[in-house]
């Protein structure tokens, strides 16, 4: 295939910029799934001192951040507004990968605020953590399924996206099926299916078997190590291999930390092994 003296150009500049930067995968890195860390996992930490938790995430080379346990209040952390948060999140070079919520900050007496709130943090995905009384019955995973659909059809007004997570419970079964299964049968394909590997295999439930399922539905996961799963295991190979090519991956966030959340090493640990790979 022949090409044009500007295609040329433009391909010597790309060349040219990645080694004048020292680093010879400079352009792969800007092309890569950016890696986030979900704030649970260092609970502990942020719970005392959220802006130095920020800052040292950032210093350890992550991207962004998931908020959790937000529930359509004013406040989406103790006393820290949405503006407050993204005044910290500015001034560390982090984004607002995603907020984990419960339930009720989709009720329509809440919705608009959850809204609001993530815009002001710049996050364009709400996820909701868990609806583990949901997932027992398909009556109610049908109730599931219709709010998480009406919650996306009003989230894409504002260009954002609702979703669910994984947790082991999401993995029993009915009638054959996960309940997984069950409700992203159920749900558009604007709706984010948000896997957590490690809570799925915790449950006895197939993550890439779900990835193969529902393709292009995944735009943010959560990676966790589970027992021989680790990072730089083959499956994990599959896992990523999916998410960067038929799962609509815009986010890995990883998800490890220390007893109640307390310490930095095992995040520093999980980037470091990340990076070794690639990723």
């Amino acid at each position: 295939m022949q090409i044009t003296r500007r295609q040329f150009i433009k391909r010597a500049a790309g060349c040219a910029l990645g080694m004048s930067s020292g680093n010879p995968f400079a352009n792969a890195a800007e092309a890569a799934i950016p890696i986030a860390f979900q704030l649970y996992a260092v609970r502990g930490e942020f719970s005392r001192n959220a802006p130095a938790t920020l800052k040292t995430l950032s210093e350890l080379g992550y991207k962004g951040v998931e908020f959790w346990g937000y529930g359509g209040t004013p406040n989406v952390y103790q006393q820290y507004s949405a503006s407050d948060l993204r005044k910290l999140l500015d001034e560390n070079g982090l984004k607002c990968c995603s907020i984990h919520l419960e339930l009720k900050a989709l009720a329509d007496e809440n919705l608009k605020r959850t809204i609001e709130n993530s815009r002001v943090l710049g996050n364009e995905y709400l996820n909701v953590a868990a609806a583990e009384e949901k997932m027992r019955s398909e009556a109610s995973i049908a109730d599931l399924a219709k709010l998480l659909n009406a919650a996306a059809a009003k989230c894409r007004l504002h260009q954002m996206t609702a979703g669910y997570h994984a947790h082991p419970f999401d993995f029993q079964k009915i009638n054959g099926r996960f309940v997984w299964e069950i409700l992203f049968s159920q749900t558009g394909p604007e709706v984010n299916m948000q896997m957590d590997v490690g809570n799925c295999l915790a449950g006895n439930g197939d993550p890439i078997a779900m990835l193969k399922e529902f393709p292009d539905r995944t735009r943010s996961i959560h990676i966790k190590e589970h027992q021989d799963k680790t990072f730089d295991s083959d499956y994990y190979k599959e896992v990523f291999r999916l998410c960067e090519t038929t799962s609509g991956t815009r986010w890995y966030i990883v998800e490890m930390g220390g007893p109640d959340g307390i310490g930095f090493d095992v995040p520093k640990a999980a980037l470091t092994k990340l990076r070794r790979l690639g990723k």
